[in-house]
């Protein structure tokens, strides 16, 4: 049964700084945009909430640009501006390959970066490569802002370390060194659930992070440990067969994830070192 519009409150602030007003006055809103999530809990009468406060005006908050050496998204940054844009094309491609997986052309037009860190699912197809970019997601309030290392910002299934007065105003990127390379596995290539998806980099210091596989997107320091050392391909996948513990859903059992898994740790290790 479909949510009632009658019952439900929605703040639309022109400005950041009213936005953060509400944010602490009106707490708890929930922060909307693109509505790619809510819409469906909206069909489906299962939303999270009754109160929202609509960003979608923030243009700031949409900006993609170089500081110095550090690529800044904006949270409201969309999935065809992620592809759009030459700065991460040229600094984070693993993000474009992540964003042309995002649904279809719909989706990937209104979703945004900062609704899928905020959503926290870790089946989140941006998630591994912020993992794997060490990103740092910045978190703005009334008393200005603060920042929280990616991998610090999620304390367990969809919980996070935002504050209800707190917004997600951007993520930032330092420079990625070595290979980079994604992939994802659904039940087709685009408009479906990731069943396992994967994000890595190949250098000295090699990276390896997983969604799909736990409660939140996960690094895999014992494998990264591993493939640094120049352990062979067999011995990394007994390692993060070791290391991860997926769970049976509707969308796949545990012993397919783990195996995967494993099958895409040979592919980056294989198809990195032609890059």
């Amino acid at each position: 049964m479909r949510s009632a519009l009658s019952r439900l409150v929605l703040h639309e602030p022109r400005r950041l700084a009213t936005a953060l007003r509400l944010m602490r006055r009106e707490a708890p809103l929930v922060p909307i945009a693109g509505c790619t999530d809510v819409f469906v809990h909206l069909q489906f009468g299962a939303l999270p909430a009754q109160a929202y406060i609509d960003l979608s005006r923030l243009a700031p908050l949409r900006k993609i640009r170089l500081r110095g050496g550090t690529l800044v998204i904006g949270a409201l940054a969309t999935y065809s501006d992620l592809i759009r844009s030459r700065a991460v094309r040229q600094r984070l491609p693993m993000l474009v390959a992540a964003a042309r997986e995002v649904g279809g052309s719909q989706i990937q037009n209104r979703g945004t970066i900062g609704g899928n860190i905020a959503n926290g699912s870790p089946a989140g197809d941006t998630l591994p490569v912020l993992a794997e970019a060490e990103a740092t997601v910045v978190l703005v309030s009334a008393d200005g802002e603060r920042r929280v290392p990616f991998m610090g910002f999620y304390t367990g299934y969809r919980a996070t370390v935002r504050r209800p007065d707190e917004l997600i105003a951007a993520v930032e990127v330092g420079p990625v060194e070595g290979e980079q390379w994604f992939r994802k596995v659904g039940t087709r290539a685009a408009q479906a659930i990731s069943k396992v998806v994967m994000a890595a980099v190949r250098s000295p210091r090699p990276r390896v992070a997983l969604g799909s596989v736990a409660p939140t997107v996960v690094r895999l320091p014992k494998t990264e440990a591993a493939l640094a050392a120049g352990a062979g391909i067999e011995d990394a996948q007994r390692v993060l067969k070791g290391e991860i513990t997926p769970i049976d859903d509707v969308r796949s059992t545990a012993a397919y994830r783990l195996q995967v898994a494993a099958n895409l740790l040979e592919a980056f290790w294989t198809e990195a070192r032609k890059g």
